[in-house]
């Protein structure tokens, strides 16, 4: 394995939202980060996702989303500050991509290789967009669940959100967190 691509995994890290700034990727970079996001195992070339690109005054917009789906959804009548932390969840980053798992009803490409290729994807898009010099993070949140939010972005009956990508610039240095012992997860047959 060459060096720096050893170096790239071993240093790979998730950065929270709040310790991102921009600026987000150009068009042409939004561009290449995608199309590596798409290049995943896929059985049978399936293509059992699609991504919803959310930038500027998109991601206000979609905040509003979040706090009218909070506010009919929460059982106990949210605080206006939680709602104002809805609207303002998509603000940290300055990319988020929405990564939609679609799994299409075919015997020869089971469900659960579909949707682990939807995960594979939300993986590849961080990867990508960290080759790219940027940082990123893979959430999905109470919202990812949420019906409001799902009849708001029009999916299908068969479409569950995968995560959200956040992409942007760390504003500070992350550190590392513990990782897994491999003596713990590891055995042989």
């Amino acid at each position: 394995m060459p060096t720096d691509l050893r170096d790239f995994l071993t240093t790979r890290r998730s950065v929270k939202p709040a310790l991102m700034t921009g600026p987000g990727p150009t068009a042409e970079e939004l561009q290449t980060i995608l199309t590596l996001a798409a290049r995943v195992p896929d059985h049978k070339m399936m293509v059992p996702w699609r991504f919803i690109v959310f930038e500027g005054a998109a991601r206000a917009r979609f905040g509003e989303a979040l706090a009218a789906a909070c506010q009919a959804e929460e059982k106990e009548p949210p605080s206006p500050v939680r709602l104002d932390t809805e609207r303002a969840r998509f603000m940290q980053a300055p990319l988020v991509i929405a990564v939609i798992s679609k799994v299409n009803p075919v015997p020869a490409a089971p469900e659960w290789e579909q949707i682990l290729s939807a995960g594979a994807a939300c993986y590849n898009l961080c990867l990508a967009a960290n080759a790219h010099g940027y940082v990123s993070n893979w959430l999905t949140g109470w919202y990812s669940y949420s019906p409001g939010i799902r009849r708001h972005l029009s999916l299908a009956e068969n479409e569950r959100i995968a995560g959200f990508i956040h992409i942007g610039h760390a504003s500070e240095k992350p550190a590392d967190r513990p990782r897994p012992d491999l003596t713990q997860i590891v055995s042989r047959y």
